[in-house]
């Protein structure tokens, strides 16, 4: 709403008062033409912005695809993953389970046979006797954990 400022001249008649246009100073008026320039080309650059062409749409197309290919590389990667520790876990408690069979088996074995037997059939049976000093040939040996044999063991 617009205010009117009214004087009285003479008779009391009401007269509208000139409005006064202030002066204005000249820096001010070029610095809010270069603010309004400005405002325009932010909007002009926004709209640029805004606007999307083929090739960048065709761009970003593409690294959506690659982004999501990646990511179901790498799922299916951590899968594989996850199910050979799955897998190896099984593995080794089967490994576990097969040594713990063979240790029963091999003790079962130990106890299982009787040595005095074996000694009584082999003499008794097979003729089989204690080997005498005269059959019994030591060998010296060196400094080596091995020995080579050039010739034929002597009989005696």
């Amino acid at each position: 709403m617009e205010t009117r400022n009214y004087y009285v001249e003479g008779n009391t008649i009401r007269a509208a008062a000139p409005q006064r246009v202030p002066r204005r100073d000249p820096h001010v008026i070029e610095r809010e033409r270069k603010q309004k320039n400005r405002r325009n080309a932010v909007r002009r650059n926004r709209e640029r912005e805004l606007a999307m062409n083929f090739g960048f749409v065709a761009f970003l197309t593409v690294c959506v695809i690659l982004c999501a290919a990646s990511c179901v590389f790498l799922v299916k990667a951590q899968s594989n993953a996850t199910l050979n520790l799955k897998n190896i876990a099984t593995l080794e408690s089967e490994v576990t389970t097969l040594r713990t069979k063979n240790d029963e088996m091999e003790k079962y074995l130990n106890t299982s046979v009787d040595l005095n037997k074996i000694k009584e059939i082999a003499m008794d049976e097979l003729g089989m006797k204690y080997a005498s000093e005269d059959q019994i040939v030591y060998y010296h040996v060196d400094k080596n954990n091995y020995m080579d044999q050039y010739g034929d063991i002597p009989v005696k």
